[in-house]
């Protein structure tokens, strides 16, 4: 098995959901970070969810992120794991307000 740390990033996150990371076939991962970073000049609110097998389950519904701040979603103690085809997701609530920074750890 190969253990491969990576990071995913999303520029311009906005209204309509990016996808952040969507894990491949024969891996598993552990999501170890995420953050949204406002780049806006007003307060914004984010989501964060994983979609399993067509559900989304949120990790974080209506965050606020404020000017010139972040959201520290996935850290610290706090791991996530995704399976095959699970794919993580952001969006927030003005166009193009905020950056989106994903670390994970790969095992394949």
């Amino acid at each position: 098995m190969a253990n491969t740390f990576k990071n995913s990033f999303v520029k311009n996150v906005g209204t309509t959901a990016s996808t952040v990371y969507t894990c491949p076939s024969a891996t598993q991962t552990t999501l170890i970070g995420l953050s949204i970073a406002n780049t806006s000049a007003s307060p914004i609110t984010t989501d964060a969810y994983i979609t399993s097998g067509g559900v989304d389950y949120y990790l974080i519904k209506a965050g606020v992120v404020p000017v010139g701040g972040s959201l520290i979603i996935v850290g610290g103690e706090q791991k996530v794991v995704l399976e095959v085809a699970d794919a993580l997701k952001v969006l927030t609530s003005a166009l193009t307000s905020a950056d989106c920074v994903a670390s994970y750890l790969e095992i394949t």
